[in-house]
């Protein structure tokens, strides 16, 4: 065997050595440890293609629920049982009022530049746009339902979502059923915030038949 085989040989044992010890930091069932630890140094910048791929190849679970912000994984927070509820009865109600024009996503992927994207509780979209395709500015309808995030929701996702041009955006208190509306993206901040209470009508800009009084929905 001659030397340059022998080089190919080692790299590709390599790289399949590497792949497993990924495999196996990533299998299913198994959330990796976050970590501070390089905080202040410099780190490796992912893409939205790539971790696609790494999704595709098995390299990270299918249902490891991360978002990419900035081109680094950052873990979903865990949801309770009230939040899942108004996020159900509120994506069927949206469906069940949205027309052909309309499309409304639950947990669907927002891909908001090559190296970020999020998964937003509920989002709605023109149905001429397939979902990988929506970014910021052709989002109609971005909701985030908190439980245990709501200063994440507010303080973090807000200046994101502005900032990518996402026209409107409602942060809901799964305990409370207060809804936080933004409207009028401005750089990293929105112009128009309003608070309303469960039993007023929050009504979509830009698909007015999808309102909603969050009272009326069957949450118990």
């Amino acid at each position: 065997m001659d030397e340059k085989t022998k080089r190919a040989d080692f790299s590709t044992a390599w790289k399949s050595a590497k792949i497993a010890r990924m495999n196996e930091h990533f299998r299913p069932g198994r959330l990796p440890a976050t970590t501070q630890a390089a905080a202040g140094l410099p780190r490796r910048r992912w893409t939205v293609a790539e971790i696609e791929a790494a999704v595709a190849r098995g390299i990270i679970p299918e249902d490891e629920r991360f978002e990419l912000i900035g081109g680094e994984a950052v873990p979903m927070s865990p949801k309770g049982a009230t939040h899942e509820i108004l996020r159900i009865e509120l994506a069927f109600h949206m469906t069940q009022r949205a027309g052909a024009d309309l499309r409304v996503a639950a947990e669907a992927q927002l891909n908001l530049t090559d190296d970020m994207y999020v998964v937003p509780d509920i989002l709605v979209y023109p149905a001429a746009i397939k979902v990988p395709d929506v970014r910021g500015p052709t989002a109609l309808l971005v909701i985030e339902i908190a439980d245990s995030s709501l200063e994440y929701d507010l303080l973090t996702k807000a200046p994101l979502y502005a900032s990518h041009g996402v026209r409107e955006y409602w942060v809901i208190d799964a305990k409370t059923l207060l809804a936080i509306v933004h409207r009028r993206p401005a750089g990293s901040e929105y112009a128009q915030k309003e608070e309303l209470t469960a039993e007023e009508r929050l009504v979509p800009e830009a698909a007015p038949g999808l309102a909603v009084t969050l009272r009326d929905l069957d949450l118990d």
